[in-house]
């Protein structure tokens, strides 16, 4: 059975939670690939609410196995209050699988995290300051503490008193904090080995086999497309790669068992921290957007910058995922807009640019070209098919679809997971 890829086309928070959940019950495995908990689904189950950040989406779902893939990075104390919370909550977590080859982050990286973003001042990335970006550091750099290093304790202290050695010379001399303790954080990690250990595995043989058995799996991607330190806004971007490339890496599943990647985008553009965001919204109708949509950061709590559709970054997530799908989220939202604008094309001094310009100051200086839809007022919160949408509405998807580069196959009207049209299967 082929596996599916589902991720962000945005900036990230276009929906991929209310997406999973939604695929939830027709999948056996969910599985993160890549990021932290820099990241936040929420997930809307009747009238109860969740807010996740390092489980997969799928844990919601009781016949799912949630995968915790190599390409995460985990904060220890968060995962485990993550689990609680859930357990508290009545949701059985017991089927989490975690690899054991995914990197740990650390009371040192949060620090790094927090204290070098302050002193970037106006310069600052708007990182979460969760010490995400420092753990990939110390991955790439051949430095990191896996999730099986808690299992060897000589191992583990010999990885630590490495890292603090260079680590606690820049925290004193550079940015005149106090130094970490090397014992302080071998004794807080090796707590969590028999806490963590039932939900440690090799997960690319788990998968691995799934796939062999015929099995549904889901690869679930954190932030978006532009969010990509490869293929975003760089350096305005995460420190991973949630475009499909990222979910072979980050699951140990090979490409070639990839066969549907869908790309979830909102039906405008919202964008959390610093970079370039050509259609943003500084009057009324972005506060009107960030009001009605409920624009605020899952795990950060920073209001959403709100902005029209942009067309050019719809076919540039194409482009770089081999979309295969699209999930159009929160078309609700625009309901009582007069005409509502879409950016098709952007002007860069002069000239018009169809694309997505390769270069970041051509991206900083481009203006959007809109065009001008009519809007709706009807409530279209309760439409299960694209028959029940005002001719409007159903216009307006239509347009996103033929000028985005690919099919809209599922439409969100709503936060509840039954408020979705299904024009494709997603599936099959």
């Amino acid at each position: 059975m082929p596996a599916l890829v589902l991720l962000g086309a945005q900036w990230g928070d276009e929906g991929k939670g209310k997406a999973t959940d939604l695929l939830g019950d027709r999948v056996d495995y969910v599985v993160r690939y890549q990021g932290g908990n820099n990241a936040g689904h929420t997930v809307v189950i009747g009238k109860e609410k969740y807010a996740l950040h390092l489980l997969p989406s799928g844990i919601l779902s009781p016949n799912v196995v949630p995968v915790i893939g190599n390409g995460v990075v985990i904060d220890p104390s968060v995962l485990l209050q993550e689990i609680a919370g859930l357990n508290e909550r009545g949701i059985d977590t017991s089927k989490l699988k975690i690899s054991t080859n995914a990197h740990l982050i650390t009371p040192y990286h949060r620090t790094i995290d927090k204290v070098s973003e302050r002193f970037l001042g106006n310069s600052k990335i708007g990182t979460t300051g969760r010490g995400i970006g420092p753990a990939y550091a110390d991955k790439i750099n051949r430095i990191g503490i896996r999730v099986q290093d808690l299992f060897d304790p000589s191992i583990l202290r010999q990885k630590i008193e490495g890292a603090l050695r260079d680590k606690n010379q820049v925290l004193i001399k550079v940015f005149n904090r106090k130094g970490i303790e090397v014992e302080e954080v071998l004794k807080e990690y090796l707590a969590y080995a028999e806490i963590l250990a039932p939900y440690v595995c090799d997960t690319v043989l788990l998968l691995d086999q799934a796939l062999k058995a015929n099995k549904n799996v889901l690869l679930e991607g954190s932030q978006g497309t532009l969010l990509d330190v490869d293929h975003g806004t760089y350096p305005f971007v995460t420190s991973s790669n949630p475009t499909a490339g990222g979910a072979s890496t980050g699951s140990g599943i090979g490409p070639t068992k990839i066969t549907r990647v869908i790309g979830i985008v909102k039906a405008y553009t919202t964008r959390v921290g610093s970079g370039p965001f050509p259609t943003e919204l500084f009057d009324e109708d972005g506060e009107k957007l960030r009001t009605i949509g409920g624009e605020v950061g899952v795990t950060t709590g920073r209001n959403r910058r709100c902005g029209w559709y942009d067309a050019p970054i719809a076919r540039y997530a194409v482009r770089v995922n081999g979309l295969t799908d699209f999930f159009l989220t929160k078309l609700d939202v625009l309901t009582g807009w007069e005409k509502i604008p879409v950016c098709v094309a952007y002007d860069i001094d002069g000239k018009r640019v169809e694309e997505l310009p390769s270069s970041q100051s051509d991206f900083h200086h481009a203006q959007p070209i809109y065009e001008y839809l009519p809007g709706w007022t009807e409530d279209i919160s309760g439409a299960r098919t694209l028959e029940d949408l005002p001719a409007n509405a159903r216009a307006y998807v239509k347009y996103l679809e033929d000028i985005s580069g690919a099919p809209m196959s599922a439409i969100g009207v709503g936060p509840g997971r039954d408020q979705t049209i299904a024009v494709r299967d997603l599936i099959n």
